[in-house]
């Protein structure tokens, strides 16, 4: 809902953008999930601390396939950033500039913002249960951290092939959002 304030030409002009704050509830809720990811992590790490220091192992085998869990967790600090920002370019055009996002552009912007979230997300999330996977730490985490589960303890490169195809899907899904939402804001932007 668009709340109407006056200002100095006596013309009213709409305080909240629809599309600002449909990707600012977005980005507060993509904020929340990789705060969850993250409180998770801490939790496995100090539910496992006698057994072994899940982080260190991660940075220490840096070269293999747990660099993908550090990826992951960049790529969706990136895409929430990148959501919140993209909240502002919306507001920008709706409430600054008074323009409207209707017709074709509605579908654009549904678009831009459904496969942006579900494409981003679906890739960092797969990233980290990837590094996760082919680092070994995932069967170090569902065997409890035990004596023998960490003895097992080792990189799968292998594992990592089967991981390309969806995060190559999911990637490809991020870029039609980017690029409907690249599409929705330039023709707003030049329209009349």
């Amino acid at each position: 809902m668009r709340e109407k304030v006056g200002n100095n030409s006596g013309a009213s002009r709409p305080t909240i953008g629809l599309w600002g704050s449909r990707f600012i509830i977005s980005a507060i809720i993509q904020g929340a999930i990789i705060t969850g990811l993250t409180i998770l992590s801490v939790t496995v790490q100090l539910l496992l601390i006698s057994s072994i220091n899940i982080i260190q192992y991660l940075s220490l085998s840096f070269d293999g396939p747990s660099k993908w869990v550090f990826f992951g967790f960049i790529v969706y600090l990136i895409l929430t950033v990148a959501i919140a920002v993209t909240a502002v370019f919306y507001d920008h055009l709706e409430t600054q500039m008074r323009r409207d996002i209707r017709r074709f552009k509605t579908a654009f912007a549904w678009t831009h913002l459904i496969a942006m979230n579900v494409g981003g997300t679906a890739v960092a999330i797969t990233m980290i249960f990837a590094g996760l996977m082919g680092s070994g730490i995932l069967g170090v985490i569902t065997g409890g951290g035990t004596a023998s589960a960490v003895a097992k303890l080792a990189p799968n490169n292998g594992i990592m092939v089967q991981f390309i195809p969806p995060i190559a899907i999911f990637a490809a899904i991020l870029a039609i959002g980017v690029i409907a939402g690249g599409v929705t804001f330039i023709t707003t932007y030049l329209q009349k």
